[in-house]
């Protein structure tokens, strides 16, 4: 993540606090937390949670301003399709292969002088 020249560093930790943000967030709506952070040779996904019967993957966009965009705008068409094969990719790795999913977008505005602000955005790919 790249804020306007951000160092990397600041963030990590601004992204790391943000997926902290979402989670407590999900728990709170009774979700159950199942991964973080899960990579594979194809890339990352952020959260892995389950909504009732329903497998949940979670895109956490946190920003610390809207200089380019609300963090949820940053997932386009191209991001959403590669979260998709990320789906694929966690259920034939934890055995759950045609389980039913969805993506999420979770957005988190986090400003240094101010409360942040949460986007849920559910199905969007």
């Amino acid at each position: 993540m790249d804020d306007g020249g951000m160092p990397w560093a600041t963030a990590r930790a601004v992204g790391d606090r943000g997926e902290d943000l979402v989670c407590t967030y999900l728990e709170g709506l009774g979700w159950a937390v199942l991964d973080r952070n899960w990579r594979c040779p194809d890339g990352e996904l952020d959260v892995v949670a389950r909504d009732g019967e329903q497998l949940v993957f979670c895109e956490v966009k946190t920003r610390r301003s809207t200089r380019f965009g609300e963090p949820v705008e940053a997932v386009g068409r191209d991001k959403a399709h590669r979260l998709r094969r990320l789906a694929w990719a966690w259920l034939e790795a934890h055995g759950q292969r045609g389980a039913a999913f969805r993506i999420d977008v979770v957005g988190l505005l986090s400003p240094p002088d101010g409360p942040p602000r949460l986007t849920h955005l559910q199905a969007v790919a």
